[in-house]
This record gives structure tokens, sequence and C-alpha cells, in this order.
């Protein structure tokens, strides 16, 4: 993703320029404090220019998961998979059943994410003992489609109006995530996918989509995303990872 590229090569810059101000890094170039403080600043740049980036738009031609239906136009994405020795059901089962602390990195990244910051309970300060699909449908999450031995589909928003709040006091539907394209929302829309991958195997794919209804909810969601993707990334890797060793015991 070549956006999340320059965000983070100019971040690796202004770090380097940022310690040549205290002390030169002459080894790599850096000989002066001056000299530290154009790196440093160049790097910051470098970020500004990767966060507003333009993003494509991606339109789904064919319906052929739920999440397609609910995310057909999205500008923001990330796709990973992984091939589990298991029948459908024994990975449908992990994959209701995984708990925050049987992913890898999982508590770090999040208390990373939210700066250590103490909050209620959510996908982002899960408890211990509750499946971590439950909690996130529980508290910030829709569950937007659920097909046994097949698709999981679960949906948030990431990103809303200054002072928006849901109308009224009944949880929103599916049908009320799919309607919403007032300006100024950012929407998240994350699968897992199961299909058959030979005898007794079957690959489990999970895609997160990002659809921002104007032109500012995406400038603002793009400079966020470009700066998480990579921990958002390991996470959906170790989650996988956490998938496949529920389903087979190993």
């Amino acid at each position: 993703m070549f956006p999340v590229t320059v965000v983070y090569f100019g971040l690796i810059g202004a770090f380097f320029g940022a310690i040549s101000i205290i002390k030169p890094l002459s080894f790599l170039g850096i000989h002066t404090r001056p000299r530290g403080l154009i790196v440093a600043a160049t790097g910051l740049l470098i970020v500004v220019i990767g966060c507003l980036l333009p993003a494509k738009e991606t339109h789904v031609n064919s319906l052929r998961t739920h999440l397609d239906q609910f995310a057909p136009v999205y500008q923001f994405n990330e796709f990973h998979s992984i091939r589990i020795p298991a029948s459908k059901e024994k990975v449908y089962r992990a994959i209701k059943g995984v708990r925050a602390d049987e992913i890898l990195f999982f508590r770090t990244l999040i208390w990373i994410r939210r700066f250590g910051k103490p909050g209620p309970e959510s996908i982002l300060n899960p408890g211990k003992e509750m499946p971590l699909l439950d909690i996130a449908t529980r508290t910030s999450f829709l569950m937007l489609a659920d097909e046994p031995n097949r698709e999981i589909v679960v949906g948030t928003v990431v990103a809303a109006p200054p002072g928006w709040r849901p109308e009224g006091t009944t949880r929103p539907t599916a049908e009320d995530f799919k309607a919403l394209h007032a300006p100024g929302f950012a929407l998240a829309t994350m699968n897992f996918l199961i299909e058959d991958d030979g005898p007794d195997a079957c690959t489990v794919t999970t895609e997160t989509r990002i659809y921002a209804t104007d032109a500012s909810a995406k400038r603002r969601f793009g400079a966020y995303w470009r700066v998480i993707y990579p921990g958002s990334a390991l996470i959906r890797r170790m989650w996988l990872r956490a998938i496949r060793k529920a389903a087979t015991g190993s």
C-alpha cells in the first residue's frame, strides 16, 4: 500500500532527524544538529503528504458474499487469508469462540492504539472470558450477517460528524447500517469467510473495508488509516492464526 509506505518512510526519517538534533547520527550522513532538524522537518512533511494522498474508490460489480452486499463501495481495505486443515464446522466455531488473549500481540497493540487510556469494555478493551466477536457485537459493532459455516460480517461507525449521536433508544439494525450514506461518516465492515480447500480443509479470509461518505471524511479517515494500518494488519494475521490453533488444537 503505497500511501502507508510513504507515511512510514516519513516517520522513520523524522525519528532519526529528531535524534540527530540531540546527537548527530554521522553514520547516516547527518553530521550536524541543523541538518538533523532539516531531516526531521522533511520527514514530517513526507508524513503529511502520505496522509493526504488520494484514495481510489472501489466498486464491487458482482455481489458474491454478504460483505459485498454491505460494503459494495469502499476506499480503504485490507485482506488476509490462511489455510486451515479442519472442517468448516470446526473453523466456524473457532471464529465465534476465539478470545482476545488467544491472539498474539492483541492486547499490546490495542493498548498502543488507545494510548494506554482505560475505558469501558469494547473490542479495544476486551475482557478475558468472553469471545472477542461477542464483545465487539455487544458494544460498538453490529452483527450484519451470520451464515453458519460460511461467513460472518460485522460493521461499525469509525468516524462521524462532530456532535453526532444515534437517534432513538433502540439499537440500529443491519439495514440501518446499509442505508447510512449521510455526509461525514466512515463505515467499517469486516468479515470472516470460510471456503472449501480440499478434503477436510478450508481457507479462511478476513477483509476489512472502509467507506467514507464524503471527501472530508475520506481525508480524515485516510490519515488515521495510514498510520494504524501496520498494527491493524498484524492483528488480523494473528487473529487468523488463533482461529487455526483453536480449530486444529495446534
